[in-house]
């Protein structure tokens, strides 16, 4: 077993047969209900993130995009579903450049909202390995959303955000803690489901209020059209063990390249060291400084991380200072969640509404809030992530799932955190497979992250040469003893607070012959790991 610095009350929570990692415990244990009643892992998932898209939509919902890798219990290769939007046939670059516009807008413009593909996704992971029906594994959603659930204090703190905005009657700008939520119409949205499939939710009062928001952005076969695709997913190795992500137009390309290049220095033993975090911190500098120009639906992920590529991006980092960009080289609200079943099929599932609530647009027949995803495309004219109307954006939800050498399962993986998320996985991947740590230290520990001196979160790269190096109040290197070693090998360094939001809420399963391991991030406050 792994290396334990318990971090009490935060701890490992260890189960025999299956286990559920979420941002919310009444989702986890949705999740393992469906466990328990002889659903598979890909029924936990589906049925816990419809319970996040109730409880938690200030990060996640219908009206937003998923991605999901599922472990086979043979051991063989991943599946991966791309559940991503596509931008509606009435996507036109031109209008936005006539108007001024150098990039997407972040709120309040429908042309930022590709046709969420959220329920698409659910539908797709449910029909390919559910063993219960869909009824079964959407009944904890309905009954929350009816009956009401208690609302978390980040769902608290974001509801004051929505003094004003239409079709939010659901939520109060006065709504504390505790108060009890109920979401009608997202119950309805979800009963339609069940007894019409996609038709009724895309094809239905959904579709339609779409359409007439999009005031020509989107078409009936916009909406007819399915947006998940199973997808060949990414590979590489790192630290002894096969690491395995989404391809774009996913960034998982970046989690996999900063562990291939990381696995490849000489860390120290200690990952509370200075130089720990500096060398994982360029590592991952080197793998994504020029993401903006790489990465659209029609890039190549096996080329991203092919080593021929990343080698002299190796070879450019020093444990001594911060290397120049391109050296060597010829550049938000989410939630994840994590399910393993008895079979040991693993389920690693993302699921994001973008910014925040999104655009800051919500339908009017079920109170869903519309996604932001759009942001991820660009208005450079030809370029192959431009707006235009079919295309998937660059994303940044980036699953992982980690294989031992046998092909059997290591741990299932992931965080929010928008451009950070490869970052943090790296830095749990790193504490995990090579220092040795037990999922809650490697997930409650101080982070590192890249970030712009003043931005969204989702545009980290856009300025690569002007990047901080931001540290978490709480972590071994946040002292002054650690900050002035990583500024004297030449990182421009902010601070934030301890355990601080912006650093991602990362859930993490690992199996270890008979038992499974988990940890839930104490960023998301309520979140929570349950097995069985």
């Amino acid at each position: 077993m792994s290396r334990s610095r318990p971090q009490v009350p935060f701890a490992t929570r260890h189960a025999r047969n299956g286990m559920v990692c979420t941002v919310d415990h009444l989702a986890s244990d949705a999740g393992v209900s469906l466990l328990r009643a002889g659903g598979s892992a890909a029924d936990a998932a589906v049925a816990a993130s419809a319970v996040l898209a109730v409880t938690t939509q200030h990060m996640c919902g219908m009206g937003g995009d998923l991605w999901a890798l599922v472990h086979h219990a043979d051991g063989t290769a991943p599946a991966a579903l791309n559940a991503s939007g596509r931008a509606g046939s009435g996507a036109d670059p031109d209008a936005l450049r006539a108007e001024g516009r150098t990039r997407m807008r972040f709120r309040n413009d429908i042309r930022s909202v590709p046709v969420p593909g959220c329920v698409d996704g659910w539908l797709s992971l449910h029909e390919r390995y559910g063993r219960v029906p869909l009824a079964e594994v959407l009944a904890p959603a309905i009954d929350f959303a009816s009956g009401g659930f208690p609302l978390s204090p980040h769902g608290a703190a974001a509801a004051a955000l929505l003094d004003g905005v239409a079709n939010t009657d659901d939520y109060s700008p006065q709504n504390r803690p505790g108060d009890l939520i109920s979401r009608p119409g997202v119950a309805a949205a979800l009963h339609e489901i069940v007894v019409g499939g996609r038709e009724a939710y895309y094809e239905g009062g959904f579709g339609r209020d779409l359409i007439e928001l999009g005031s020509g952005e989107y078409t009936t076969a916009d909406l007819a059209r399915s947006q998940a695709d199973w997808v060949t997913p990414l590979q590489t190795d790192a630290w002894g063990h096969r690491l395995w992500t989404v391809p774009p137009n996913s960034q998982g390309y970046l989690t996999l390249a900063g562990a291939w290049i990381a696995a490849g220095l000489e860390l120290p033993a200690d990952p509370d060291d200075p130089l720990f975090a500096h060398l994982l911190a360029e590592a991952a500098k080197q793998a994504g400084w020029d993401r903006p120009a790489v990465l659209s639906a029609d890039a190549d992920g096996a080329a991203l991380v092919a080593p021929e590529r990343l080698a002299p991006r190796r070879a450019a980092i020093s444990p001594d200072a911060a290397a120049p960009l391109g050296a060597g080289t010829g550049t938000g609200d989410t939630m994840y969640l994590a399910a393993v079943d008895d079979d040991r099929m693993g389920v690693s599932l993302i699921q994001s509404n973008a910014g925040g609530w999104g655009i800051g647009l919500w339908t009017p027949t079920h109170r869903i809030s519309l996604h932001n995803r759009g942001i991820g495309f660009n208005l450079v004219e030809g370029h192959a992530a431009e707006y235009r109307p079919g295309r998937r954006p660059p994303h940044t939800l980036a699953p992982a799932i980690v294989q031992r050498a046998d092909g059997s399962l290591r741990s299932v993986v992931g965080t929010m955190g928008g451009d950070a998320q490869p970052q943090v996985l790296l830095q749990v991947l790193a504490r995990s497979l090579c220092a040795g740590e037990e999922p809650a230290s490697a997930i409650g520990s101080g982070r590192w992250r890249w970030g712009a001196a003043e931005g969204t979160g989702f545009d980290t790269w856009a300025d690569p040469g002007n990047l901080q190096l931001y540290i978490e109040g709480h972590a071994a290197w946040a002292g002054p003893d650690g900050l002035a070693d990583l500024t004297g090998r030449g990182h421009r360094v902010g601070t934030d607070g301890a355990h601080d939001n912006s650093y991602g809420h990362a859930h993490l399963i690992e199996v270890h012959d008979s038992v499974l391991a988990g940890a839930s991030d104490p960023r998301a406050l309520t979140g929570g790991v349950a097995g069985y």
